[in-house]
């Protein structure tokens, strides 16, 4: 159904106006983060700062070991990301395009897990992690990422589920195995959905605050986010370097987001016909 004009611009001036309504805050909060503490909590508010303190980065930043902090989240978000596009991709792949016995069934069990809440597993994951020696570790965080995820797991499946199987056929003839049809077929076809699963996970992963609480005791071991809750619970009063820290720490997200967004679009849109 084609638009009119006088439809096209009632739809942009809405759009427009939903956009602003929620990119005012992140607006704001980002020119907040160059004033001084008495301009952030001076009433009525002013929307620019009178001069702009860029050295209010610099301090909060220092003010607590945050570069250690983001190097463990880089290093936990690579590594899960890592794993799970890796584990999930394999074990949808078999799902999608082997034949064995109780496949279906094992396919629904794989979908139960993912209506049992994290709260339910927390306390024998932390049992479990304990008698491993994992505790106060990155591994709690990074190793069971490299076991795969049922929701990627099925977003995958059914991506494969949509490509014709003239591909692998093909390849087959010329003598290719399995890994090799997984390898140089599918995984350049599944390019959109491994993707898209890959920026759920950094998100997840960079944004993932209970793990970190449960697992981690030393400071040096703190991720970003946790390190931020806790430079919140010592710096509750002041509102400049709180604000600091949060955009250093929704930056690399938003980033992530804008590069990928083509992708992310591809990929929930189904694969080739």
């Amino acid at each position: 159904m084609k638009m009119s004009k006088k439809s096209k611009v009632i739809l942009y001036i809405l759009l427009t106006i939903v956009a602003v309504y929620f990119l005012a805050p992140f607006v704001y909060m980002l020119l907040t983060t160059f004033k001084t503490e008495g301009e952030a909590i001076a009433y009525p508010p002013s929307l620019f700062p009178k001069d702009w303190h860029f050295e209010n980065y610099a301090e909060a930043w220092s003010s607590q070991p945050f570069g250690t902090y983001f190097l463990n989240s880089v290093l936990v978000t690579v590594l899960t990301t890592a794993g799970t596009i890796l584990s999930s991709s394999l074990v949808a792949y078999g799902f999608a395009r082997f034949r064995f016995r109780g496949k279906n069934i094992l396919f629904m069990i794989l979908l139960a897990t993912m209506m049992i809440p994290w709260d339910v597993t927390m306390i024998p994951q932390y049992m479990e992690f304990n008698a491993f020696g994992w505790l106060n570790t990155l591994k709690p965080l990074i190793i069971p990422s490299w076991f795969g995820s049922a929701y990627y797991i099925f977003l995958m499946r059914q991506f494969l589920m949509g490509v014709p199987k003239d591909f692998e056929e093909a390849a087959r003839i010329d003598g290719a195995n399995s890994f090799q049809i997984f390898y140089k077929i599918y995984v350049p076809i599944m390019k959109p959905s491994l993707i898209l699963v890959g920026v759920l996970n950094m998100l997840s992963a960079w944004n993932d605050y209970l793990g970190p609480l449960i697992f981690l005791q030393e400071r040096s071991k703190y991720t970003l986010a946790l390190g931020l809750a806790s430079f919140k619970g010592v710096y509750s009063e002041s509102i400049v370097p709180m604000l600091c820290i949060t955009v250093i720490m929704i930056l690399p997200p938003i980033l992530i987001f804008l590069f990928a967004q083509r992708y992310i679009i591809e990929g929930t849109g189904g694969a080739i016909k």
